[in-house]
C-alpha cells in the first residue's frame, strides 16, 4: 500500500510503497480518509526523539487518524467493518500517513457524528494533550485561571475551549491578527506576543499549558501562584516521564539533568513543573466525542491537503500561519 516514510532521521518523508498492516485478534484494521498534521511528526522525522522514543526505522509517520473500519480481529467486540472512527495510535504503532492502518482497540472511538471525517482527523492527539495536560494533571475547575500559551495553534485551540467548559478563566497569547479568532474560541484576555510581555501582565494562575519551552517556560512559572502547575507539551522532559516510558537508567540520569534547572526554579517559587508526552486512550476520545457533538468543542481546521501532497504539507509546518490543525485527506 502507499505511504510516507521516515528512512533516516533528518532526511526527507519518502513516499513508498509498503505491506499491508498485520492486524492481531484486538487490533481494528482502518482505511485512513483523513490524518492531522503534528509537530510531532516533523520533530520524529528530525530525530528529536530518538534516544526517548526509539522507533525502528523505516517508519510510517503520522499520529492521528480519522477512518472507516475495513475489518476486526478475532476478539474486537465494541467496533465493526463500516464503523467510521478516530484515533492516535499508541506511540509504538503510529503511521496515519498510509492508505490503512492496524490500530489496537482500546486507542479507538467512534467519530464524532457531528464534525467531517477531516474535522475528526485533525482531533486525537491535541484533544488527547488538552485533556492529560487540563483535566488530568492540571484538576482544573471552576474559578481557577489558566494561561494556555499559542492559543490559535493546534492544542491551543482546543485547549482554550476546554478550559472554559471546565469553568476556568483563560488568558492566552497569539499574534495580533488572530486576536479576535481566540477570543472566539473563549480566551478572556488575550497577549499580544510581539508586543507584550504575558509575565508582566499575568499573575496568580493556577496552570500554564506551555507548548513552547525554553525562556517562555520559564517566565511562565512566574505568573502561577504558590501551589501552581505548569505542564510543558515541548519540553525538557522530567524523571516520571522516564519512569513511565520505562527508559534504562543511564537514560533517565540523562533526562533528569536536562529538566533539572526548570524543576529547581519551579521549586524556589513554591510552584512545580511537569512534562506531558499524551498517550492514547480510546476512554478519554469518547468523552472528547460527547464534548464535540454536544457543542462545547469544535474542531479548528486551517488547511486540507490531498493525500498525494503530504510530503508538501509536512515540510511546510514549520513556517506556521495556520490556526488550529493541517489536515491530509483521502476521502
Amino acid at each position: 500500500m502507499r505511504a510516507f516514510v521516515v528512512t533516516k532521521y533528518k532526511g526527507a518523508l519518502q513516499e513508498s510503497n509498503v505491506p499491508e498492516p498485520t492486524v492481531g485478534e484486538r487490533d481494528v484494521l482502518v482505511q485512513v480518509q483523513a490524518a492531522g498534521l503534528n509537530m510531532l511528526d516533523e520533530k520524529i522525522r528530525a530525530g528529536e526523539f530518538k534516544q526517548i522514543l526509539p522507533y525502528r526505522l523505516p517508519l510510517i509517520a503520522g499520529n492521528d487518524v480519522a477512518g472507516t473500519v475495513i475489518r476486526v480481529g478475532s476478539k474486537v467486540r465494541a467496533f465493526k467493518p463500516g464503523d467510521e472512527v478516530y484515533a492516535r495510535p499508541g506511540q509504538d504503532r503510529i503511521g496515519t500517513f498510509a492508505e490503512r492502518i492496524a490500530i489496537a482497540e482500546a486507542d479507538l472511538a467512534l467519530k464524532p457524528a457531528s464534525i467531517s471525517m477531516e474535522e475528526a482527523g485533525s482531533l486525537p492527539l491535541v484533544a488527547l494533550t488538552a485533556w492529560q495536560a487540563l483535566v488530568e494533571r492540571g484538576n482544573v475547575g471552576p474559578g481557577q485561571k489558566v494561561l494556555i500559551h499559542a492559543g490559535a495553534g493546534g492544542v491551543g485551540s482546543i485547549a482554550i475551549q476546554l478550559a472554559k467548559h471546565l469553568g476556568a478563566t483563560v488568558a492566552t497569547t497569539a499574534s495580533a491578527s488572530n486576536m479576535d479568532f481566540v477570543r472566539d474560541l473563549g480566551a478572556d484576555t488575550v497577549i499580544d506576543y510581539r508586543s507584550q510581555d504575558f509575565e508582566q501582565l499575568l499573575s496568580g494562575y493556577d496552570v500554564v499549558l506551555d507548548s513552547l519551552g525554553g525562556g517562555n517556560l520559564e517566565k511562565s512559572l512566574r505568573v502561577l501562584k504558590p501551589g501552581g502547575k505548569a505542564i510543558g507539551i515541548a519540553g525538557p522532559p522530567d524523571p516520571a516521564f522516564a519512569r513511565e516510558a520505562g527508559l534504562n537508567p543511564v537514560l533517565r540520569l540523562a533526562i533528569s539533568g536536562l529538566s533539572a534547572g526548570i524543576r529547581r526554579q519551579a521549586r524556589k517559587l513554591g510552584v512545580s513543573y511537569e512534562f506531558l508526552f499524551m498517550r492514547a486512550s480510546g476512554d478519554q476520545l469518547r468523552q472528547i466525542t460527547a464534548l464535540i457533538d454536544g457543542g462545547a468543542l469544535r474542531p479548528v481546521v486551517g488547511r486540507v491537503f490531498p493525500f498525494g501532497q503530504t510530503i508538501e504539507a509536512l515540510e511546510g509546518l514549520e513556517k506556521g500561519g495556520i490556526r488550529g490543525k493541517a489536515v491530509i485527506s483521502n476521502p
